[in-house]
């Protein structure tokens, strides 16, 4: 699998494992089956795994670790996440998690991206990963703490940065405007964007993109399927847009995406794992999965063939914004 170096040394593979699911998101996933996932996605060539405490109270953490123990570590790229800190919670440990997962809610999240909060959560990341160091740190979903995330919490992971604890330095949200500022104001050198460019959603091309681009930030493009909306060759009538079930103009405009790539020899998640990786600012898409399947899947998907002549359609047609550059031209 193709594989891109970031300026800092971070290698990345066209595709990479998002291990949300390991976590438990939405159901639970048996320790055989998330195992499974990642021994699928290691044989496909992928070499690039996400992950954060906030996916199942740590739980995803642990899985991934314990899937990578037996491999090389030179060989393969590990981010995880800080800013939402795990703090033990004994008297609510007999219930669900509320954070969407299908945990015990043994910790509660602490939102904290103060250099002690981060210290902290990237030592807890270190052992429940058993790493002795992660690649790539971002500040998952600063939204509401843009003042302390873009100052204190910037400056704590430029120091590891500098210090080789980490080897770079990000963010990861699920909007385009606020980390286009960070692109903008602060040292980062990646971007981790969830659903905001995509074949339904393409705000980030409008600053965040061609910011980052001149800038030599790089973009990973996540939840590329907006949730499910984008997942299957025919979106059905209950399928979900940034997990919340899809309106009707949005499944139909998904189901008219659909029949161009029908014309086209195609399906609607290969186009929609391909569309990403088409503007020059992108890296690497990551998707999740559950299972050896889904990783198998995922792969299959990345190396479908998807004929120029579809992105032309979907032009013409309004559906998708004209190229910005070459496909994967870099400056």
């Amino acid at each position: 699998m193709r594989t891109h170096v970031t300026p800092r040394g971070q290698r990345l593979t066209r595709l990479g494992l998002g291990a949300a699911q390991l976590g438990n998101l939405a159901r639970a996933t048996t320790d055989e089956d998330a195992a499974g996932a990642v021994a699928a996605a290691w044989a496909s060539g992928v070499r690039y795994f996400d992950t954060a405490p906030h996916y199942g109270l740590g739980l995803s953490e642990r899985r991934l670790g314990a899937a990578l123990a037996d491999r090389p570590r030179a060989e393969y790229t590990v981010s995880t996440k800080v800013g939402r800190l795990l703090v033990p919670s004994p008297r609510t440990a007999d219930r669900q998690d509320d954070g969407g997962f299908a945990v015990p809610a043994a910790h509660r999240r602490q939102w904290d991206f103060s250099r002690d909060g981060i210290l902290r959560s990237l030592e807890g990341s270190l052992e429940r990963l058993g790493l002795d160091r992660v690649d790539i740190v971002y500040l998952h979903d600063p939204d509401d703490h843009w003042e302390q995330a873009s100052t204190t919490g910037v400056a704590t992971l430029v120091e590891l940065r500098d210090q080789g604890v980490v080897g770079s330095v990000g963010v990861g949200m699920n909007q385009a405007a606020m980390p286009a500022e960070f692109v903008r104001r602060c040292d980062i050198d990646l971007v981790m964007l969830a659903g905001r460019h995509t074949l339904l959603d393409q705000s980030a091309t409008e600053e965040l993109l061609p910011l980052a681009l001149e800038r030599g930030v790089e973009v990973v493009a996540a939840a590329v399927y907006n949730s499910g909306l984008l997942a299957s060759p025919r979106p059905p009538a209950d399928a979900t847009y940034d997990y919340t079930p899809a309106s009707r103009e949005l499944t139909e405009r998904a189901r008219a995406l659909a029949d161009v790539c029908e014309r086209h020899g195609t399906t609607l998640p290969a186009a929609a794992v391909g569309y990403p990786l088409r503007h020059p600012a992108v890296a690497c898409v990551v998707l999740g999965a559950r299972d050896a399947s889904q990783s198998t899947a995922n792969a299959r998907r990345l190396g479908a063939e998807v004929p120029e002549a579809l992105w032309a359609e979907l032009t013409a047609l309004g559906l998708i914004p004209a190229d910005p550059a070459t496909p994967g031209e870099r400056p």
